[in-house]
């Protein structure tokens, strides 16, 4: 059995990238004064200077579902795919220290099934409320013949705000800092193509099935709702512990982790200082998944990472344990290329 990689599913990770730098030279020419630098960020940010406020930052972002939704319409599940949009949106403008405003939807579908899209929206306005967010508006938009039937798109737009000395990022990363993973709730809403692909295909089960090894159905494991760590993270920008965040989503950890990284440093991660959830151990093993593959599409286990100064680190995983969250020491921050190192030693604390 031949092993299996992400563009075999359709999907080509350097094209996606070509297709990236060419939008960028684009979108620049549109930045006014406003606009703060952030390349390479999940977030943009727009300041207020001069308009309305001298301190405060907007910081905002926008993604889809992704292939997820395949799931949700296979088996008629479309509640939770509001609460993956919602949360996705949330930790990428939380990486740059920001708290959610206001979010807005866009739905589109060849015939627009009543049911379907209160599912959807209850979904958007769960979560929505879990992050101290208003769902201000959004669009719904029928196109027969545009979509298949039964079938929908699903996107959204978010505002956040952060105080200019509150915003991390690169220029806050020095030498030594520690990399704290935080737990993923399974595969979130990235690397779909493939896990189908595998499980489906491949491996020939059907969503009803039995999850490998699990208690759970395929479906059930699919669809596991991607976490939003803004209530978690919270307390922790209150205090200026992180210096900057890494939101694990396409790209893995391999190509997520640099985005926050200026140049001249690198990452070094420590594989084996993280429990690896089953799912990933049942797509490396039955679709022959090379590790390097593995760790450039899914989050591995890991959704968030937070870089900590070390004179932080305590006071960081005092709050982390009385949030009850599982944290784990995953690496750490020294000079070099800027790229993601994988070793196999001990913890860096």
């Amino acid at each position: 059995m031949s092993a299996t990689h992400y563009q075999q599913a359709g999907v080509d990770l350097e094209k996606a990238a070509a297709v990236k730098r060419t939008i960028l030279q684009h979108v620049q020419r549109t930045h006014t004064k406003n606009v703060i630098p952030a390349p390479g960020g999940f977030g943009g940010l727009f300041s207020l200077d001069g308009l309305d406020s001298q301190e405060t930052v907007l910081v905002s972002s926008a993604d889809g579902v992704g292939t997820k939704l395949k799931i949700a319409f296979a088996t008629g599940r479309h509640s939770t795919v509001g609460r993956d949009l919602v949360a996705h949106c949330v930790n990428d403008i939380l990486t740059q220290g920001a708290s959610p405003l206001f979010f807005l939807d866009y739905l589109a579908a060849s015939d627009l099934d009543p049911e379907v899209a209160s599912q959807i929206i209850q979904g958007l306005a769960e979560e929505c409320r879990v992050n101290g967010c208003a769902l201000i508006g959004g669009e719904t938009a029928q196109m027969p013949g545009f979509y298949q039937s039964g079938e929908y798109d699903l996107a959204g737009f978010i505002v956040g705000s952060v105080s200019r000395k509150r915003l991390i990022g690169p220029a806050r990363i020095q030498s030594g800092s520690f990399l704290v993973g935080l737990a993923s709730s399974g595969l979130h809403t990235n690397g779909y193509s493939l896990a189908r692909r595998i499980l489906l295909e491949k491996g020939g089960l059907r969503l009803e099935d039995p999850f490998p090894d699990s208690s759970r159905s395929v479906a059930d494991e699919l669809l596991q709702v991607h976490r939003s760590y803004y209530p978690v993270l919270e307390p922790l920008l209150g205090r200026q512990c992180v210096l900057a965040a890494a939101h694990i989503t396409g790209g893995g950890i391999t190509e997520n982790l640099p985005r926050v990284l200026p140049a001249g440093f690198c990452a070094h991660v420590y594989r084996g200082s993280w429990p690896v959830l089953p799912v990933f151990e049942v797509l490396a093993t039955m679709g022959q998944v090379e590790t390097e593959e593995m760790y450039r599409v899914f989050n591995m286990g890991i959704g968030m990472i937070l870089v900590i100064a070390p004179e932080k680190l305590a006071v960081a995983q005092d709050l982390l344990k009385k949030a009850g969250e599982p944290h784990y020491m995953i690496g750490e921050v020294v000079r070099g290329d800027t790229r993601v190192i994988y070793d196999r030693a001990q913890n860096p604390a």
